[in-house]
């Protein structure tokens, strides 16, 4: 061991030894009903935050107290503990709120070790979230991690709860993912290998490059851009029906109408399609784009959350209310999506739309419930379901 690192090895033993007397503290550090007493000149030394909080005439400096908002007890101690002994330690699921924490108060060493900790630790219900946190803290490392996770998992992420909470409460955030998703992979920083586990496939930076959509190429959104604003709707719709997400990226960008309606009669838009077709990947890429998550056919009056709902694609159904689709919505039969999981028998989709707030006392016009609706086509399941409270 060099002399350097022996020095910094003792003061970090002696500054934790400080915090465990107390002695001294002249500030105390509150997080709900947890109080820590700390040393000014140590939080003052490691962080360019309490520094200067404590140079100028704030609250906290007269008043010798500092409370940390959005950080629970343990997680407070965890980030005490760093600022003493500059040991970053080995977390499990506190390492998000004290990434944050980290953040806040400009530790950069120890947001770098939760970074890693975060990205070692990824799974499909829980990515959505790392991602959005990797974004708002910028975090390049584990925003990148996260983004190779979602491609080699095949966009599964796009079809959790996670992904739908992620959306309802952080949308600006999340469009950014998405952004980054539809990026060129060249363009994204390259993840740390050591956050990923090489062993596990599915988490393998040679799966995610297997499982990456190519690029948007430029001469083919050039040679789009040449086509009609009727050609690239058609083509558009045609892509959303087929989950051609890669098209639907490369026409989108050569400036295609995300809210292109088919020729038809019915006047379906293309994120209706996507819908109906059950594809995630790309109605969340239509969603992204700004497709309106409400629209109506023009004969049946159907949302798209009526289509998803009726084919009984529960990933869709979890993506459109999470985009703030109406549940409740009603066709022209005054039906509404649940009306129509409950007739096919679509439990995934109907536990979906439980979960968003649909109304299980809805009546169509021949007034009948979703429940009335399941007995008449003995659809056992969904009786059940629906005559739980």
């Amino acid at each position: 061991m060099s002399a350097a690192a022996e020095v910094q090895r003792t003061a970090a033993v002696d500054l934790g030894a400080l915090l465990d007397a107390g002695d001294g503290a002249v500030v105390t550090l509150v997080a709900g009903e947890t109080r820590l007493a700390a040393h000014r000149a140590v939080l003052a030394a490691r962080s360019p935050v309490f520094r200067a909080m404590f140079q100028h005439d704030t609250l906290e400096a007269s008043c010798g107290e500092v409370r940390i908002a959005d950080v629970g007890g343990p997680v407070l101690r965890q980030l005490l503990s760093y600022v003493y002994t500059l040991q970053a330690p080995q977390l499990t699921d506190t390492a998000p709120e004290l990434l944050a924490a980290a953040d806040r108060y400009g530790l950069s060493a120890l947001k770098a070790a939760c970074e890693q900790q975060v990205a070692a630790q990824l799974e499909v219900e829980t990515a959505a979230a790392a991602a959005v946190l990797a974004v708002r803290h910028s975090c390049p490392s584990l925003t990148a991690a996260a983004v190779h996770f979602i491609r080699a998992t095949d966009y599964k992420v796009m079809a959790t709860q996670g992904w739908a909470d992620a959306m309802r409460s952080c949308p600006e955030y999340l469009t950014e993912v998405s952004r980054l998703l539809s990026e060129p992979l060249a363009r994204a920083v390259a993840p740390a290998v050591p956050a990923l586990p090489l062993g596990d496939p599915g988490r393998s930076p040679a799966v995610a490059a297997r499982h990456t959509l190519p690029p948007p190429d430029d001469a083919t959104v050039s040679h789009l851009r040449s086509l009609s604003q009727q050609e690239r709707g058609r083509r558009l719709i045609e892509a959303a029906e087929q989950g051609a997400a890669e098209q639907l990226r490369e026409l989108l960008a050569a400036g295609a109408d995300v809210g292109a309606r088919g020729e038809c009669g019915g006047g379906y838009t293309v994120l209706h399609w996507a819908a109906e077709s059950g594809h995630v990947a790309a109605a969340s890429c239509l969603v992204s784009a700004g497709a309106e998550v409400d629209a109506r056919t023009r004969l049946e009056q159907r949302t798209p959350l009526h289509w998803a709902a009726y084919k009984g694609h529960a990933g869709v159904v979890r993506l459109l209310v999470g985009a703030s689709a109406d549940p409740n919505a009603r066709d022209r039969w005054e039906r509404t999506p649940l009306h129509w999981a409950a007739e096919w028998g679509h439990a995934g989709a109907a536990a979906e739309l439980l979960l968003a707030g649909a109304d299980r006392g809805a009546r169509d016009e021949r007034w009948r419930t979703p429940l009335d609706v399941a007995r008449e086509n003995r659809k056992q399941e969904l009786v059940d379901m629906l005559t739980q409270r």
